[in-house]
């Protein structure tokens, strides 16, 4: 049962999108920091030893600046790492519900990007608000959770298509920009009531990573290139490591595109300016208003690299 299960992970993993991707990293480091912590609850005689907790932050973000200077991992794996499952749950809930607007509207190649840059905004701003308001009355606080860099995606997809309608349980059809403004609104609720400070301030940076990303986007300005283009050389590199006794077949992937991209530079133009006026369409008049050509060309465009 367990090879099956594993196989099928692979599968996805392989096959998936990169929403899928993401969700199946959370949810494994989710396993796999549950299991040290039922190992160590057993260890401490039903008492959680002391030892797992300094596991624990050593991918936490902290509200120290030397800890996170130390540990310049935490920005990153902070944002994959859940301890609750309620916390799992919801987030990759919307993840998913919200990642699949927006891979949907200007493509799948802008998630990664944006769950990064918002993540590392909301792990910033947990930084800063818990070093200006002291709200751990002196003692260091961590935080951990995608929930920054899934509020990122939340708001970027009320931006990009605020018209569009989601239909929730029990309510029925709601625009996206009145989900999403009560989800922000919660934020402000929780910062106000003085629960989880921490975490609110992490959720609205990401949400401000989120909206200036999206305006950018429709600008012309495009954030997730630069991201991508790092991820891609990381890749490469590593790719080159692993498989360096192949060196002809790599260079010729990278003649090819580079004799591709001259023919496709004028392409990409027309092609960025239908989808510039697509996505204006749908911010103006919504979703709906879309004929089956326009539909099909952003399905297309959600396929685009």
């Amino acid at each position: 049962m367990f090879q099956s299960l594993i196989d099928d992970l692979k599968r996805e993993f392989g096959q998936g999108t990169v929403l899928h991707r993401i969700i199946i990293i959370n949810v494994l480091v989710f396993v796999g920091i549950n299991i040290i912590k039922f190992m160590f609850r057993i260890k401490g005689g039903g008492t959680l030893d002391p030892f797992y907790h300094e596991i624990l932050h050593f991918f936490s973000i902290s509200s120290d600046l030397v800890f996170n200077l130390k540990h310049p991992w935490t920005i990153l794996t902070s944002m994959f790492l859940h301890e609750g499952f309620w916390h799992l749950l919801w987030n990759m809930l919307f993840l998913y519900w919200f990642g699949r607007i927006v891979a949907d509207l200007v493509g799948i190649s802008k998630i990664l990007p944006l769950y990064l840059l918002g993540g590392a905004v909301g792990g910033f701003a947990f930084w800063i608000s818990a070093t200006l308001l002291n709200y751990g009355g002196g003692a260091t606080v961590y935080a951990i959770g995608a929930s920054a860099a899934v509020m990122a995606i939340v708001v970027a997809a009320g931006v990009i298509a605020p018209e569009y309608r989601m239909r929730l349980l029990l309510i029925g059809d709601v625009k996206l920009k009145y989900v999403v403004l009560v989800l922000v609104f919660l934020d402000f609720v929780g910062i106000g009531n003085y629960t989880n400070t921490g975490g609110h301030f992490a959720h609205l940076g990401g949400a401000v990573l989120g909206l200036l990303f999206a305006r950018e986007l429709q600008r012309g300005n495009d954030w997730s290139a630069g991201v991508n283009s790092v991820l891609e050389r990381m890749q490469a590199f590593f790719s080159q490591s692993v498989s360096a006794s192949k060196p002809k077949r790599e260079t010729t992937m990278v003649v090819k595109r580079f004799y591709r991209q001259d023919e496709q530079q004028a392409d990409d133009l027309s092609y960025q300016q239908q989808l510039d006026q697509i996505l204006d369409k749908i911010s103006q008049s919504g979703y709906e208003s879309l004929s089956k050509d326009e539909i099909a060309f952003l399905e297309d465009a959600s396929n685009r690299k």
